[in-house]
């Protein structure tokens, strides 16, 4: 069966040569893919698809969309609330690589907040989706259980959040250090649970397709 992906994603950035990358944004929760539309400029290349994907679900707290309802969630039911989404995260990657012709080899993942939650926890699948996965103000569901191979992984967390505490994101980098991978950790002082130029550049940085993997 044909991978489908959600019409309403949001193509930011379109290449004008022969493609090297495709990078698919994540929001976060209660948000919707036009909220990304900064970073889509600032990712503009001349060789790279840039997509904002939109959560396939109605947010139950409000207006946007969500993966995952947050409503009365906890350590345990965050695990299982994902793990019953996963596939159609896996199906969303898929299909927007079958459609621009790139691989996993020249996919890049980026999210913020319950968007990085996903990308994140992709990793975790014996097929690597990526080979870079930018989290923005996210986490792990649970520890990470394995080194994913090929990816690299960068972890973007502002000392100030309140949603989700930046130890989840150092504590994260030592465990996947533990298991012989080699994340990098950007934590940014005064920072709350967003995206300022910090974050833009260091994500620009992340992402590039030259840039030597961790």
């Amino acid at each position: 069966m044909e991978p489908m992906m959600n019409t309403d994603d949001l193509i930011l950035h379109q290449p004008s040569e022969a493609a090297r990358q495709l990078v698919l944004l994540f929001h976060g929760v209660g948000a919707s893919p036009e909220g990304l539309l900064p970073l889509g400029q600032v990712l503009a290349r001349s060789d790279r698809w840039v997509v904002s994907v939109r959560s396939p679900f109605p947010s139950d707290m409000g207006s946007g969309w969500q993966w995952f309802s947050v409503r009365g969630i906890d350590e345990a039911n965050r695990v299982e609330r994902i793990a019953a989404v996963m596939p159609r995260f896996v199906q969303t990657v898929k299909a927007w690589q079958a459609r621009t012709g790139l691989d996993a080899t020249a996919t890049a993942l980026a999210g913020f907040s319950q968007g990085a939650i996903m990308a994140l926890e992709s990793t975790q699948q014996a097929v690597p989706l990526a080979s870079r996965v930018v989290a923005m103000a996210g986490r792990f569901a649970e520890p990470p259980r394995v080194a994913p191979v090929g990816t690299a992984l960068h972890f973007i967390h502002g000392t100030q959040d309140p949603v989700i505490p930046a130890a989840h994101s150092v504590e994260a980098a030592e465990r996947l250090r533990a298991l012989g991978a080699s994340p990098t950790v950007d934590v940014l002082p005064g920072l709350g649970h967003g995206i300022d130029e910090r974050v833009l550049a260091l994500l620009v940085r992340a992402l590039a397709p030259d840039a030597v993997a961790a």
